[in-house]
């Protein structure tokens, strides 16, 4: 790893800064791991002296420094805002006005990774910013298409990529098409293959029970999986399907792949939650830009209470830290 982790505290109404910063001081004295915050400085300030740690305001590289808290400060949220708790469209502009920073602190040179904790959708949403999920937005913020950018989902010795996300199932059905799938397919290879799988098997789920069972149970697969998974193979993925998700992501088949390939939200979601709870990692592919998140909410019925636990950004960031293959 070349550079900084940046780390954005999400909704600052929730977990969030609590548990960013516990991982810094879990992480101090590691060059390699050793976070930059990005957050409002009023949010982390005392948080910082519990651990025994300073703040360091930074805004270009620098290497860390053990004892001190380095921060790229943002002044997104006013003091007043600060309800932990509280669902509002002020923590949801901070939200992403961290996220924001980090991305311009990435091309700025500050760092090359960005872990973002856990946001809320309703406070991003009531601030009247589009939002169903962090793929989206760093789209945007990336400038790339919406529909190139997936999620990652790592867990439980599992790797499932989303085709869809956060949509209604009607919609995600509608959505599915052989080029949709076929661009999840190659993001999840070049993720892989980046980390140094040079020669990834992807399990390619069905839309359908059984995928369809050749037609009996719908002939969506058939029309729109298969031929997705065709052109995987003509770029030259090693991807395996349509198969019934029951099946791949069984105890028997689910070791055969390196990774996934899911068709909606709760195909993928269902299994890492069930095997890796909380602990799981969220990587969104197809951007660019080294991004994950955590696995879990922004806990708003724990929010100000120091019970958080820093687990899932500290799983996040070792993902994320491991080193890389130049594509």
């Amino acid at each position: 790893m070349t550079g900084r982790v940046l780390l954005t505290v999400g909704d600052p109404n929730g977990i969030g800064p609590e548990i960013a910063v516990k991982a810094a001081a879990a992480l101090d004295g590691d060059p390699a791991l050793a976070p930059v915050l990005v957050a409002d400085p009023h949010l982390v300030r005392d948080l910082a002296r519990e651990h025994g740690m300073r703040i360091r305001e930074v805004t270009g590289s620098v290497a860390p420094c053990s004892g001190l808290l380095d921060l790229l400060p943002v002044h997104a949220l006013p003091a007043g805002d600060l309800l932990p708790g509280l669902v509002s469209a002020a923590a949801g502009r901070a939200t992403v006005a961290y996220l924001r920073a980090a991305v311009d602190a990435v091309a700025a040179g500050v760092g090359d990774t960005i872990i973002g904790c856990p946001h809320s959708e309703r406070a991003v949403n009531a601030a009247g910013i589009p939002f169903d999920g962090y793929p989206g937005l760093l789209a945007e913020l990336a400038g790339v298409p919406r529909d190139r950018v997936f999620l990652l989902l790592v867990g439980g010795g599992l790797r499932i990529v989303h085709a869809t996300l956060h949509e209604s199932l009607a919609s995600a059905v509608r959505r599915l098409t052989p080029e949709l799938i076929t661009a999840a397919g190659l993001a999840t290879a070049e993720f892989l293959r980046s980390r140094g799988n040079r020669h990834p098997r992807i399990g390619v789920c069905g839309i359908n029970p059984h995928a369809g069972e050749h037609g009996l149970f719908g002939d969506e697969d058939e029309r729109i999986t298969r031929p997705a998974i065709t052109a995987l193979r003509a770029a030259g993925v090693d991807a395996e399907g349509p198969l019934g998700a029951d099946l791949l992501l069984g105890p028997e088949r689910r070791g055969d792949y390196d990774a996934h390939l899911a068709m909606y939200h709760d195909q993928g979601h269902i299994p890492v939650k069930v095997l890796a709870g909380r602990t799981a990692s969220a990587v969104s592919i197809g951007a660019g830009l080294a991004f994950s998140s955590v696995g879990h909410g922004a806990a708003f019925d724990i929010a100000g209470q120091g019970r958080a636990d820093p687990s899932a950004v500290l799983g996040a960031i070792q993902l994320l830290s491991a080193p890389r293959v130049p594509s």
